[in-house]
Parts: structure tokens; sequence; C-alpha cells
């Protein structure tokens, strides 16, 4: 009778050597997670710089994007660990450069088929030509959806190769729009792990796109609609979950440094939320660059976010242990690469130069004839001389928030609806949001059709909307209290001439605008004024809601139209100050 006790005994035994055994087999793997966001099309070189230091603790410009270097530094990536996996939080399309944009983006999709990209979280600017064009970017086909003819250099589209994820989109029906997560695996035998990859937008989407772009759609909380999948994925097997959220933060670190100091916005709540189980936070939208160790904000969070800022310019490369027979990630790093790219002259005249202090990289050949033959395809509309400019027009901010160019464009759409037939406006507005480049004449002064484009890359139409003077003061302090704007990231609109006021962000909530005057004149509250603006705000976008309550709307030319006419027509043109708006507070 002791006999069974005694095999038991030993069979368990024979059981504890046998998985420890497992366990001496099933060495930790080490997974790369290469990340990237908010590419917005930038095949070519943005000639822009990451800022960033050198060894003497010197200011450096390094030089960066472009996608055949970014396609180089991805595979050196790769080759340095096969176990690796390239993932994006969203905006990889739309709000494009013209050499995307002129064909749809279909050679933005073309190029990341061929860097080798495998998720791609949902951003707002996806959503910009309305969610049968986006389907046509997944699956392919020359369907016509906008008023630009597809398939224009290759016929045949084939849509991307890679998938998006879209885990808060949901259509009338409640079915999902594109998939909730995808989920990889790297190993084999004892040493094979599964990481699942939840891709989702940021719920405030609807507001910042026109509603035609996500008519009947729905967006639901982040990070509820993130804990609901986590023991879903469990179940699945998943050892790691990662999120790449088109969400995001500011820091007042360097964009290397992960100590999260002054980490800020719209993010924040949603991390302070999400399950302990999840592993890293791949995000974007605020094109920003960051690096955070989240556990020393909480540690019972201990998940890295990550940032790579935008249009390629700057690689995640993450790095996640994962212990096979623990089920769980035990070890996590994250850095920042450089994607260097090509020397230039900044607006100024200052060369920014290559660095031997950063990896270079070569183009990669077959992503750099794509482009190639796409900017050959948009040269023609592209290099057109639309007018000259005295001086740049930058989007460099002054105190108040005004920008020159932003100035500029709202001067260019009031011309162009200030007569009575085209709408009889006394007041423009743009947002800093929809101004994209700056605008750097040639010696000439020559300013180029693709420079406006660049600049002014979305196609909205201009409408002209009456607001009385009461509404007029209610919009503008919008910008510091609506939404997600707040005083510490406000909004701001960019008025034509003629419009000024001053404001004081120590004064309450609503009462913070103040001497506004037209040509002079204050501004009354029950005076009637007509108003221009992108058909993108004339919705709402950008958390503006009172330019919906605008009367008699009347629509108008596109907005790169009006600015292109009145360049043209004042050439040389002497760009405005930025003089408009007075800040009566300190910073």
């Amino acid at each position: 009778m002791r006999i069974k006790p005694v095999l038991a005994l030993l069979v368990a035994l024979a059981g504890c050597a046998s998985m420890a055994g497992a366990e001496r087999a099933a060495a930790p793997v080490s997974v790369k997670i290469i990340a990237f966001n908010d590419f917005h099309g930038a095949l070519e070189p943005p000639r822009q710089a990451v800022p960033t230091r050198g060894p003497d603790g010197a200011e450096l410009r390094v030089p960066a994007g472009g996608v055949a270097y970014l396609a180089a530094a991805v595979q050196r990536l790769r080759v340095a660990n096969p176990n690796s996996v390239v993932v994006s939080a969203g905006d990889l399309i739309s709000a494009s450069p013209l050499t995307s944009a002129a064909f749809l983006d279909e050679p933005t999709i073309l190029a990341m088929n061929m860097v080798g990209l495998d998720f791609n979280a949902v951003g707002n600017h996806e959503f910009d030509r309305g969610r049968e064009e986006l389907l046509r970017m997944q699956n392919g086909g020359c369907a016509r959806h906008t008023a630009r003819a597809p398939c224009a250099v290759d016929p045949d589209f084939p849509g991307a190769r890679f998938r998006f994820l879209a885990a808060n989109v949901r259509t009338e029906e409640g079915a999902p729009l594109f998939p909730a997560y995808g989920i990889r695996s790297f190993g084999s035998g004892a040493n094979a792990v599964r990481i699942g990859f939840i891709g989702l937008t940021l719920r405030e989407t609807p507001t910042l796109v026109t509603p035609a772009g996500v008519a009947g759609l729905g967006f639901g909380d982040e990070a509820d609609v993130i804990n609901a999948l986590v023991p879903r994925l469990r179940a699945e097997g998943a050892d790691a979950i990662v999120v790449l959220i088109h969400q995001g933060v500011a820091t007042e670190v360097a964009f290397d440094d992960p100590s999260c100091r002054g980490m800020a916005g719209d993010l924040m709540p949603v991390l302070a939320r999400l399950d302990p189980a999840v592993d890293l936070v791949v995000s974007g939208h605020t094109h920003n660059a960051y690096l955070c160790d989240y556990g020393r904000i909480d540690p019972g969070r201990p998940f890295l976010v990550t940032s790579a800022g935008r249009s390629g310019m700057v690689l995640t490369e993450i790095d996640l242990v994962v212990e096979p027979a623990l089920g769980r990630v035990t070890g996590r790093r994250a850095g920042q690469l450089i994607v260097q790219g090509e020397p230039y002259d900044d607006p100024s005249g200052r060369p920014v130069p290559l660095s031997d202090l950063h990896p270079r990289f070569e183009r990669d050949p077959a992503v750099a004839a794509l482009v190639d033959r796409y900017v050959a395809a948009a040269a023609p509309l592209g290099r057109r001389i639309v007018g000259r400019l005295s001086a740049p027009a930058l989007r460099e901010a002054a105190p108040s928030g005004e920008t020159v160019l932003g100035n500029l464009i709202a001067d260019a759409h009031l011309a162009a609806t200030r007569a009575p037939e085209h709408g009889g406006a006394r007041i423009a507005f743009t947002n800093r949001s929809s101004v994209r480049a700056d605008l750097v004449p040639a010696a000439d002064g020559g300013i180029t059709f693709g420079q406006l484009f660049t600049a002014q890359p979305f196609g909205n139409s201009l409408i002209v909307k009456s607001f009385t003077g009461r509404q007029l003061r209610a919009l503008l302090e919008q910008q510091f209290a609506s939404g997600s704007n707040n005083v510490a990231r406000p909004a701001m609109l960019l008025p034509s001439r003629g419009l000024s006021y001053g404001y004081d962000l120590a004064r309450p909530e609503g009462q913070r605008i103040l001497d506004l005057r037209l040509d002079g004149a204050p501004v009354r509250d029950e005076a009637v004024y007509r108003v221009t603006m992108n058909s993108f705000l004339a919705t709402g976008g950008d958390n503006f809601t009172v330019f919906r309550e605008g009367a008699d709307p009347l629509g108008g030319v596109l907005d790169v139209e009006a600015l292109e006419r009145y360049i043209a027509a004042g050439s040389p043109l002497d760009p405005p100050a930025a003089d408009r708006i007075t800040r009566l507070s300190p910073p």
C-alpha cells in the first residue's frame, strides 16, 4: 500500500525535473520592435533636422528623413535581430507633401510595403478622405472615392501588405472597421513567444476630421477598449502586449531621455487607466519625440511609452525580453535612432551638414527608385512658379502664438471671399494645425505650387458664415478651453489683417479675450460679421464648436487655390508681421 505514494512522489519528481529541463531549454527571447508615427507621406527628405547635442554639450542639428533612408535604417535594425517587427502609431498617410498627396498617398503605401511595415494603427488623418478610400488603401484597387483619380501612375494599386488596426472604431452595425489587434510569433519550440499588438486612434477623431470622413463610424474610449482586449490576447497565448495608439503627450526633456520629466498631455489619463499587463505603448499624434519609463510615474504600471516624432525622421527601437517559460516580459529597453538623410541649407541659409556622431544610411535602391518615379510624375505640377515672396513666411510661433505664415494664409482666405458674390467676408481665420510647412522663396523670390501644396495639403474648401460679435468672443475663448484645447496647449486661430485682440490667461475662463477690434473699431456683441474659415473648421474641427453655429453659409474655392491667387496678385508679396494678437499674461 505504500508503493503508490512512493510511485506518485517519483512521478512528481520526474515531472519537476522535466519542467526544470524545459525552463533551462527555454532561453529568454529578445524581440526588437521598430516604431515610428505620423509619417504623413514624407517620401522625400523634409529638409528638417532633429535637435540634439554633441559630446561637449553643444547644440547639434542632424538632417533627417526620407523614406529611402528610413528603409535602409529599418533593414539595418532587422539584420541585427531577426526577431523584429515594424509598427506605426498612425497618420501614416494624408496631410502629405505633393509627391504623395497628388496620387492619393498610393506611393506611401507602396513604399511602406517595401520598408516591411507590419502594423499601422489608424490615426485621425487616415479618415481625411473617408472610410471607403481608407479601405482602398488596405485592400487595393482603383475605385474612385475622391475628386482626384486613383491609380494615375501605377494602374494596379495592390493596397497595403501590412495590416491596419482600429480597435476602437466601429461601423453603424457595430462591426469593426479594421481588426482590433494582431499577434506575431517569434522563435520556435520551447523558445517560441507571441506578442499581441492592439492598434487604435484617439476617440476625439470625429472632432479632427470633416464629418463626411467619419460618417456612421463610432469611436470608443481608448483605455476601456484596450483593457477589454487584454484577457482575449492572453487567452490566445500572447506573452507580451503592445499598444499602438494615435494619441500622445509632451515632455520637458530631450527626445532620447527616458526620465518622463514634465510629461503631460491627452494620453496621460489613458495611461493611468491601462491594465498593468500592457508592456509597451507606442504613441503619436502630437509630433513630439519622447521616451518614458512610465514605472517612474506609476510603479504599478511599469510599461514604456514612446514616440518617434514625425515624418520618418526618427525610429524608436524597443527591445522586449520575453521569458517563454514564464509567459511574460522580464526586460524592456528603448532608444531613439535618428534616420540621418541629406544635408541642406535652412531658411536662413545656414548649412545643416551630416553628422559623424550618428549613423549614416545609404538610400535603399528599390525604395529610392519608387520615390524618384513619383517625384517625376508630380514635378510638372509641383515646379510651376505661382508668384514671389520678398522674405520667408514661417510657421515659427511668436510669443502670442501667431505665425507669419498662418497670418498670410488668413489674409489670402479673406481676399478670396471678400467680394459680396463670394461671401462678403470681413474676417478670416485659419488653424495652426492646418499649416504644415514653411514657405521659403528661391533666390529670386519664386514660390512653387509644390511648396503651397506642402504648406496646405488638406484640400479644404473655404466657407463663409455669419457670426455675432458675442459668438466671435466665444470662438476665440475656445482656443484655451474646448475639448483638448487648454491654457497649457492652446489651439491658436490665426486672424486676417484688421482683426486684433489681447488675451490674458490669468483671467477666468470666458473672460480671457480683451480689446477685440476690427479695423480699429471695437467688435460689438450684437453686430453681425461675415467670417471665412476652411471646411474643416466650419464643422467644428480642432474643438472649435462655435464655428458650427454660423448662419447663411456660402462655399468657396479650395484653400490652396486662394493662397496661390493671393501670392500671384501681390507678387512680389511682403509677408505680414505676427502682430495681430497680444499676450497680456506671462508665458
